[in-house]
Parts: structure tokens; sequence; C-alpha cells
């Protein structure tokens, strides 16, 4: 059996995935508000794992679940209604539950201001 994943599925080093988060994070934040209630907790992910204060392993957990929320290509096509965003909102949460510890209230203050200033509505 190969170690490589199938197509569509490789998200590449940390590099790629904070790239592809960075590039990808608010289109599909806008294409996907209706469809998930985790709007608000990704952003202050995203603004954790940019933060020089958090540990290396958290900001890789971090944005690993973001490049996968990103990713077009997942395990269960965001396309579907109703079950589209299921496996992304899991592997949201697991990665949520391992280091929600370190995101801060400051980071959710900063995803409140981001959405605001993107024009994009929170769920929580």
């Amino acid at each position: 059996m190969s170690d490589n994943p199938p197509p569509g599925f490789d998200l590449g080093d940390y590099e790629t995935q904070e790239k592809m988060v960075r590039e990808g994070l608010w289109t599909k934040l806008r294409r996907a508000i209706g469809s998930i209630d985790f709007a608000r907790e990704a952003v202050a992910a995203w603004y954790c794992a940019r933060d020089p204060a958090t540990p290396a392993r958290v900001k890789a957990i971090l944005i690993g679940a973001l490049a996968y929320f990103i990713l077009p290509t997942d395990v269960i096509p965001d396309v579907l209604i109703g079950l589209g965003f299921t496996d992304d909102a899991a592997v949201f949460w697991a990665a949520w539950q391992a280091v929600s510890s370190h995101i801060t209230e400051d980071h959710r203050q900063q995803a409140d201001i981001a959405l605001e200033r993107q024009d994009i509505e929170k769920s929580n």
C-alpha cells in the first residue's frame, strides 16, 4: 500500500498549509457561512496560529485543521447539503479540543473584528 495520499488530499508541509489557509480562509467562510457554526472559532484559531507566543505544535494542529476545512476535495464533499461540512467540523472540533487552552480572548476579539470587517456573520 502506498504512503502517498489520494489525489486532492495532500495538504503538503506546514508552509504550504499556512499559505493555503492565508489565501483561502475568507473565501471559504463567505461560501460556507450559512452551513457552518464554527466561523468565529475558525478565525480565532487562525489568529492563534499566527501569534508568535503560540507553541509550534499548536500552530501545526490549527493550520492542519484549517487547511482541511479549506481543501476543496475532502472525505465528504462540501456541496452535499446537510452533510458536506460534517467532516470539516469533526476535524476542526478535534483540533479545537486538543489546543483550545491556547486560544485566548484576544484571539477571539481579533476574530470578531475580522469577521465584521469582512462582513461575514458569525454564528457564535
